[in-house]
C-alpha cells in the first residue's frame, strides 16, 4: 500500500473537504480525488460520502482515522530508525497563540537553526482549543497553551514557565501615571480592547469587569493582540496583555502600565499528544524550548 495514500484521507478527513486538503497536500484537486478512490478500492468500501459542501465519514472512515494515524506514525519511526546516527532532521509544527508567537517563538527557531540547522519549524497562531485539535488531528506536532488546567487527557502536558500580565493604557489616559492601584469598581467604568474569547488571562479579566455590581464596562474583542494594543496606544482605553508583547513599547513610552487588581501569571504549557511518537527533530524542539524559557525565567 501506497501510504501517501492513507496521508490523503486523513487530510481530506481532518479538512472535511477535498479541495482544502488539495490546497494543503500543494496537489490538484483531482489528484487527492484518485488518490481516495484508490484508496476506497483497495479496502473495498466507502471512506466518504460526498456532500454539496464538503465530505463525511463514513462509519468506515470515522474507523479508518485511527488505524491510518498508526500506520503513518509508524512509518516515521522506521524512517527514523533508517536516520539514526545522524543530526536531527525534518519538519516541525508547533501550534501557539499569538502572544508566543510574536514574542517568544522567534528566538526558538533563531537559537534551533544554529544548534540544528537541518530541522526545520513551522508555526502556527492558534488559540487553545485549535491547538488540542491539530495535535489530535496530528497537524501539529507540539503546541504551547497558556492555560491555568490543561483538562485534556489524551494530552501530555509540561509546565515550562509563567508569563507576567500588565494593565496598560496610553501615556495620555487620565489613569497614566496613577501610584494608587486602580480597582475593579473603577476599571468597569472604562472601555477595554481585549483577545479574542477562548485567550485565558482575557477572559479572566472580562468575568471581573462583568461581575462588578453596575459596572458599566465597554468590552472589544479582536483576534489580534496587535489590533488591541493599536486601540489602546491611540487612547481609546484599556488591555492587559504579557509584559513580553508590551516590552519595547512600554520602554518607548508608547504605552504606560496601570497599577490594578493584582493579575496571576499565566503559565507556559508544552503540550503533545500522548500516544503519538516524537520523533528526534520533535525532540530537538522540546528540548530547545525548555531551555529558552529557563533562561527567562
Amino acid at each position: 500500500m501506497d501510504t501517501r495514500l492513507l496521508g490523503t484521507f486523513l487530510t481530506v478527513a481532518r479538512t472535511g473537504n477535498f479541495t482544502a486538503a488539495a490546497t494543503e497536500l500543494h496537489l490538484a484537486q483531482s489528484t487527492v480525488t484518485v488518490q481516495v478512490r484508490a484508496l476506497e478500492k483497495e479496502f473495498g468500501t466507502r471512506l466518504f460520502d460526498r456532500l454539496p459542501r464538503g465530505a463525511a465519514l463514513t462509519d468506515a472512515g470515522r474507523r479508518l482515522v485511527p488505524r491510518a494515524e498508526e500506520v503513518l506514525d509508524a512509518e516515521a519511526r522506521l524512517r527514523a530508525a533508517a536516520a539514526s546516527g545522524g543530526p536531527p532532521a525534518g519538519r516541525v509544527v508547533v501550534g501557539a497563540g499569538e502572544t508566543l508567537c510574536s514574542a517568544r517563538l522567534p528566538g526558538v527557531v533563531a537559537a534551533l537553526r544554529r544548534s540544528h540547522p537541518a530541522v526545520d519549524v513551522g508555526l502556527e497562531p492558534v488559540g487553545t482549543l485549535a491547538a488540542v485539535e491539530g495535535l489530535r488531528t496530528g497537524r501539529l506536532d507540539l503546541a504551547l497553551l497558556l492555560e491555568e488546567e490543561t483538562p485534556f487527557p489524551d494530552l501530555v502536558t509540561e509546565l515550562l514557565a509563567h508569563e507576567p500580565l500588565v494593565l496598560l493604557c496610553a501615556p495620555g489616559h487620565r489613569l497614566a501615571g496613577r501610584t494608587a492601584p486602580v480597582t475593579w469598581a473603577e476599571l468597569a467604568e472604562e472601555t477595554f480592547f481585549l483577545h479574542e474569547q477562548g485567550c485565558s488571562y482575557s477572559d479572566r479579566l472580562a468575568r471581573g469587569l462583568l461581575a462588578v455590581p453596575d459596572g458599566r464596562a465597554r468590552l472589544t474583542r479582536f483576534g489580534s493582540i496587535e489590533a488591541a494594543r493599536s486601540c489602546v496606544a491611540a487612547g481609546l482605553g484599556l488591555t492587559l496583555l504579557p509584559r513580553a508583547t508590551v516590552a519595547e513599547a512600554l520602554e518607548a513610552g508608547r504605552l504606560a502600565a496601570v497599577p490594578g487588581p493584582p493579575f496571576p501569571d499565566v503559565p507556559v504549557r508544552l503540550a503533545r499528544h500522548r500516544k503519538r511518537w516524537l520523533s528526534p527533530a520533535a525532540e530537538a524542539v522540546v528540548g530547545e524550548l525548555v531551555r529558552h524559557f529557563e533562561t527567562r525565567a
